[in-house]
């Protein structure tokens, strides 16, 4: 039976995830944040709580940096806190490591990408989300997946969709909307 700490008089303090995670607000702040991320006067009101006592935990969370934030895209005003799922990961799993060798999670090697795949976004009107899907699956893919869009009531494509997508270097100036029984890459705007 392992027991680490066990005759040595000294027991090994708990991982800093489990002690950060093992607050009954923090967790429920991950698990809100797990769900989308949020303002904190969005948290104060799911949890119950104060707006001053879910900012200090959250300032914990950001510490460790299980949390973190970005300023609003529209006006830059509000702060939206955010989970960070990799390094949550990371931390569970080195917690069930210092808990028992035997939890310990061996990488998986990611298996060799062969082929690519086609991915079809639908929507109703096809003008801007289905667009802007097609586009980034497409441009951070590196060449795997092979996007389309199309929508049951095709409408244009929004100015703004091709605007904000232009700002971060992807070009949707040449597609346009299609009707999801137009064969792929010949839609019409309907």
């Amino acid at each position: 039976m392992y027991s680490p700490g066990v005759g040595s008089g000294t027991q090994p303090a708990p991982p800093p995830f489990a002690r950060l995670a093992g607050h009954p607000l923090r967790w429920r702040l991950l698990r809100e944040l797990a769900r989308s991320d949020l303002r904190v006067r969005e948290l104060a009101m799911l949890a119950g709580q104060p707006q001053n006592l879910v900012s200090y935990h959250l300032g914990r969370l950001r510490g460790s940096g299980l949390v973190g934030t970005r300023r609003s895209s529209f006006d830059g005003r509000d702060t939206y806190y955010h989970l960070d799922l990799a390094r949550c990961a990371r931390s569970l799993a080195a917690a069930g490591a210092a808990l028992h060798p035997g939890l310990r999670l061996d990488p998986v090697p990611a298996a060799p990408v062969t082929g690519r795949c086609t991915v079809l976004f639908l929507c109703t009107g096809n003008s801007a989300r289905s667009q802007v899907a097609e586009a980034l699956a497409q441009a951070r893919s590196g060449g795997r997946v092979q996007a389309a869009s199309a929508g049951s009531q095709p409408r244009p494509l929004h100015p703004d969709a091709v605007r904000v997508m232009a700002a971060r270097g992807i070009d949707l100036a040449g597609r346009h909307s299609k009707h999801y029984a137009c064969s792929r890459g010949t839609g019409s705007t309907t």
